[in-house]
Order: structure tokens, then C-alpha cells, then sequence
């Protein structure tokens, strides 16, 4: 029988690993969903035992006091963000939470010193459930790609595009990309949420999450040919089938919530997801903390497309 993998870090969900300067730094949300914590460390296995450094905690009251949820550390301009989302209370309005997207930001040459700024909003059209912020430059422009509730859609959220005029503002109008329209978008709740982006070849693609976040969760993928205008929706095309999904012969169920690093000879691209080794979660799947973060290597087919095999095979082991 094939062994259940270790993860490479216990307990964190909605992982993202950003390789700069050689060195490694690693984000997620905490299963107290209270604070945004960084840890730093010169190879992927490292990661695993590395401190990790809180650089900003929610208050008690108002618009960022609770859920604090899928942080995204970024490098823009010799300045870092990080990118999250945050809600007034619990409450569930309308059959949604009621976060919204923000931002913090530091010019220090270490993101686990800072000093980091105050949050500010990142401000989108529609005024409405908001999260899973990424962002991405291709061809000199940066880009701001999300997850957001549609009133006029339904289900919880589709994907939308924008470019920048900064990192911290959105430009022109936003297109949607997705949303939920397979049967298996659907299953407990239609979601498009999670994006990340990774170009190769003459293709940019684009991950994204779907589905309740139980073993239905799985990922999906956009393609655009790399020199098109990505802010027209026809340059997309979806994948009819999921490209990860629960791996039911090495117990990994609902891998989702990818991010794109790189190995230390930047030769090999990894996917980084999160994803639970049992299915009998108690309650809320939200509120069960045992998401645990993978890496593993991503092959790259003969026609240039990603082929990220079974979410339990191959798995980068934690340093020991």
C-alpha cells in the first residue's frame, strides 16, 4: 500500500512560497485565522523548521478584526506586500462572510523585520465578498487577480482580472474569468477562488480552486497564449476537467489553494497546495485546522502544458 506523504508544513492552508534573491519565504493562514506570520530559510525543506516571524495581528474591532485568510507575500518595486483578505465579524450575511481585500507594505531588504505599513483596501468595482488576492507582471504591466461574489451570479465566486497603477490600485475595468459551470465547481458550493499564475513556453496559465473546501476541493486551470491581451476574455480557455483533485490511494483530499515556486537551481518549477490526509472533518470544514502544506514537482507535457500527476505522489519531504 503506498505511504500517506509528510507534508511539509503542518496546519497551514492557502500556502504561497516566493523564491527571492536565492532565498526562500513562506505565508499561509494560521488555523486562528488572527495574524499574517512570515518564515525565511535558504531551501524549500528548510521551510519546514524555520521560525515564523508575526508581522501584523488583527484588532480586536473593526473592518480587519476577524478571519484573516489567504496572505500573499510579494516583491514589487524594492518594496514588499502582502496581500490578504479580512472581515468585520463572523457573520455570515446573505449566505457569504463579508471579507474584503487588503494590503500591507515595507521597504525593508527583510519582510520579517519590517516595519510594515497599516493596512489599506485594495478597492475593486463591486463592493461585495472579496479574497485570494494574487498578483503578477507579464509584459511590463502588473496585475491584480481575485476572487469575488457576482450578485448577478450565482454562487460564492468567480475570477476577475485587472491591471494596476500600482500595487496597491486597480486600473481600468476588470474582466471576469471564470466562473463556476462544471459539476465539479459545484459540489457543496460554486467557487472559483485560489488563483495563481505560472507562464511557460507560450502559454501563461492559471490555476484556481473549486468546490466546498472538503475532499471536494480540487483545482482547475486557464490558459492564454502568452503574447495575447490578457485583458480580453476571449484570449482564455478553460480545462473541461480538474488538473488536481483527492488522491484516494495515498489519502490527500481537497488539494487546492496552490501557489508556483521554484527548486534551488531554479531548473525544476513546484506547485505548493494545501490538502487534508482525512475526510470525517467535524462541523465546518473552515474551522477544522488540519490543512496541511505539499510541494511537489510539476512536469511539463509535450505540448507545454502543466501535468501535476496525483496529489499525493512525489511530495517534497520536510527537513528532518
Amino acid at each position: 500500500m503506498p505511504l500517506q506523504p509528510k507534508p511539509l508544513i503542518e496546519q497551514r492552508a492557502d500556502p504561497w512560497i516566493i523564491k527571492h534573491l536565492d532565498r526562500y519565504y513562506f505565508i499561509a493562514s494560521v488555523p486562528t485565522y488572527d495574524r499574517l506570520e512570515i518564515r525565511a530559510a535558504d531551501s524549500i525543506s528548510e521551510l519546514s523548521c524555520a521560525p515564523a516571524t508575526t508581522v501584523w495581528s488583527k484588532p480586536s474591532q473593526g473592518p480587519l478584526s476577524e478571519l484573516i485568510w489567504a496572505p500573499e507575500l510579494h516583491h514589487h518595486d524594492e518594496e514588499w506586500f502582502i496581500y490578504f483578505a479580512a472581515a468585520p465579524s463572523r457573520e455570515i450575511v446573505d449566505g457569504l462572510f463579508q471579507h474584503r481585500m487588503y494590503c500591507i507594505s515595507t521597504k525593508a531588504d527583510d519582510p520579517c523585520k519590517g516595519p510594515w505599513s497599516e493596512p489599506r483596501r485594495i478597492e475593486t468595482p463591486l463592493d461585495s465578498f472579496s479574497l485570494d488576492a494574487t498578483t503578477f507582471r507579464h509584459a511590463d504591466q502588473l496585475y491584480y487577480l481575485w476572487a469575488q461574489k457576482d450578485p448577478q451570479v450565482p454562487g460564492n465566486s468567480n475570477l476577475y482580472l485587472s491591471a494596476m497603477a500600482a500595487p496597491d490600485t486597480l486600473s481600468g475595468e476588470p474582466i471576469c474569468l471564470s466562473k463556476p459551470e462544471y459539476e465539479w465547481e459545484k459540489r457543496g458550493f460554486l467557487v472559483n477562488e485560489g488563483p495563481a499564475v505560472i507562464t511557460h513556453g507560450q502559454r501563461i496559465f492559471i490555476t484556481y480552486s473549486a468546490s466546498a473546501t472538503d475532499e471536494n476541493y480540487c483545482m482547475g486551470l486557464l490558459w492564454a497564449d502568452i503574447g495575447s491581451n490578457l485583458l480580453d476574455p476571449r484570449s482564455w480557455q478553460k480545462s473541461a476537467t480538474p488538473v488536481l483533485q483527492s488522491d484516494m490511494t495515498h489519502h490527500i483530499f481537497g488539494p487546492g489553494h496552490n501557489s508556483f515556486t521554484e527548486d534551488e537551481s531554479g531548473s525544476t518549477d513546484l506547485l505548493v497546495y494545501h490538502a487534508r490526509t482525512y475526510t470525517q472533518i467535524q462541523g465546518d470544514p473552515l474551522w477544522d485546522p488540519n490543512r496541511h502544506t505539499y510541494v511537489k514537482p510539476i512536469r511539463w507535457d509535450d505540448r507545454g502544458f502543466p501535468d501535476f500527476g496525483h496529489a499525493g505522489s512525489d511530495t517534497l519531504l520536510p527537513r528532518q
